[in-house]
């Protein structure tokens, strides 16, 4: 199976860290480590960003920031904000998303990543309007992985 690159977006990975009361909370952290078991087997592909890594920077709990950190090591891309990200953005602004958040999906599609995975369902509604990029959930996106195994 060739590999498959992502995106995952604050959100994505800070749920494990979240409170794991509800069954939604609780299925998307399992989809997620599910997934970072994928990246570290290198069957899919991780684009990091500099919005992700300034939103990071902003997580007030030590111990998240500095895990989540540690992911940019392993992605195979490292985006920088350009001119054309900030165009993508703009655009995106215009369908509703905010900012931040149309600089992740920019960024996204600049670092070619086939899926932005999100647990934010303003995302995910707004999302379903972007072309360059399929945006689901990551129990979503583990289904379609599962399917192509």
């Amino acid at each position: 199976m060739r590999e498959i690159r992502i995106y995952l977006d604050n959100c994505v990975f800070n749920r494990p860290f979240d409170e794991q009361t509800s069954i939604r909370i609780k299925l998307e952290t399992e989809a997620k480590l599910y997934i970072q078991n994928k990246i570290f087997e290198n069957v899919i592909e991780l684009v990091w960003s500099y919005i992700l890594e300034y939103e990071n920077e902003q997580n007030p709990f030590i111990e998240r920031k500095e895990a989540i950190k540690e992911w940019k090591k392993l992605a195979a891309v490292d985006i920088e904000e350009n001119e054309a990200i900030l165009n993508k953005a703009k655009e995106l602004m215009r369908i509703g998303l905010k900012s931040k958040d149309a600089l992740h999906i920019a960024c996204a599609i600049e670092g070619k990543a086939e899926y932005f995975l999100s647990t934010d369902d303003k995302i995910l509604k707004k999302g379903k309007h972007v072309r360059e990029i399929k945006i689901i959930d990551p129990i979503e996106f583990v289904k379609i992985l599962e399917a192509k195994c």
